[in-house]
């Protein structure tokens, strides 16, 4: 999600070299030699799983709230 929302703004940022660390982002090269983050399969399995766990626990709150 952080690279998504702002890549032309992370280049600099210290999240992503923790991203880059941990093998959720790779830094990818373009033509002209321009650098350009993107998230790994890793990566994209984690905000999968993030996402799974929030749309749960909403539904157990709106559950829990309708009774």
């Amino acid at each position: 999600m952080l690279v998504k929302d702002s890549a032309d703004h992370i280049a600099d940022r210290q999240e992503l070299g923790t991203l880059v660390e941990r093998q959720l982002v790779a830094l990818e090269r373009l033509a002209g030699g321009a650098v350009r983050p993107r998230i790994t399969e890793d990566g994209e399995s984690l905000l999968r799983n993030i996402a799974f766990i929030h749309d749960g626990t909403i539904r157990r709150v709106l559950d829990v709230a309708n009774h």
